[in-house]
Order: structure tokens, then sequence, then C-alpha cells
């Protein structure tokens, strides 16, 4: 009988302490949220006084060159935008969404090709960009595949 009440204390114990972490794991994801939102509050408007900036003093015709790192500034706070996605989503669930986590991975990795520099990039980081790419797609085609049947 002692060894069912010490038993019983202990579970009470275990599940006292895995409410405590519980509760750690949302103060820390609310927290990274509102660092997030920070982040991407300045990063717009990083990209608003450049904007300005590279439209009224790039002259005629070198604004191609400016054009990529727009591309590449835009798709940053995309990327930002996906991962305060991906921490209110596990807010809201309390589970990490494998698809989102995918999807900011590909957004991640388009950027880096748009913004890739094909003069300074060897062949070997074009190649393994290209196997990410490749190994990203098929991730989310899978688990998409295998959540659409659900």
């Amino acid at each position: 009988m002692r060894k069912l009440f010490k038993r019983i204390r202990e579970t009470g114990q275990d599940e006292n302490f895995m409410h405590l972490i519980e509760n750690i794991e949302v103060l820390v994801s609310k927290i990274l949220s509102v660092m997030m939102v920070v982040v991407i509050f300045v990063a717009v408007f990083d990209l608003g006084i450049f904007l300005l900036k590279e439209l009224f003093d790039t002259p005629y015709g070198k604004f191609n060159k400016t054009l990529f790192t727009i591309f590449g500034l835009f798709l940053n706070i995309l990327i930002a935008l996906e991962i305060l996605e991906n921490i209110t989503g596990y807010l809201k669930k309390h589970v990490l969404q494998v698809e989102l986590v995918i999807v900011t991975s590909l957004i991640a990795v388009a950027r880096k090709i748009i913004i890739l520099d094909l003069e300074k990039v060897s062949g070997i980081d074009i190649i393994g960009l290209g196997i990410a790419l490749l190994a990203l797609s098929i991730s989310y085609w899978i688990v998409r595949k295998t959540t659409s049947k659900n």
C-alpha cells in the first residue's frame, strides 16, 4: 500500500513538472513572437528606406543591379513572416507544423538562388542548392500527400 501512495505522489509531481515545462514553452514562444514582430517591423522600415533611397539616388540604367538586393530584402521579410507563423502555429496547437517549416526552408533556398551572383559562386554550391531544393520539394510533396489523405 505504501508503494502505491508513493507512486501516486510521484505521478503528481511528474504532472506538475510537465505542466511547468509547458508553461515555460508557451512563455518562450510568446516572447519569440513579440521579438519576431519587432524584427519584421524593423525589416519593413529598413526596406522602405532602402527603396526610397535607391529609387531617387540610382542613376538611370543601374537599377537592375539593385533589383536583386530588393528582392532579397522582400524575401527576408517573407521568411520572417513564415517563422512568425511557425511560432504562432505552435502556440495554437502546441505542435511544430512540419509543412510550415518546409515552406519556410523552400523560401529561404529560393531567396538564396534569386540573389545568387553566378560570377562569385562555384559549381558545387549551385549543385548543393539544387539538391536542397529538390529534397525540400520532395519533402513538401510527401507531407502534402500524407496530410491530404487524412
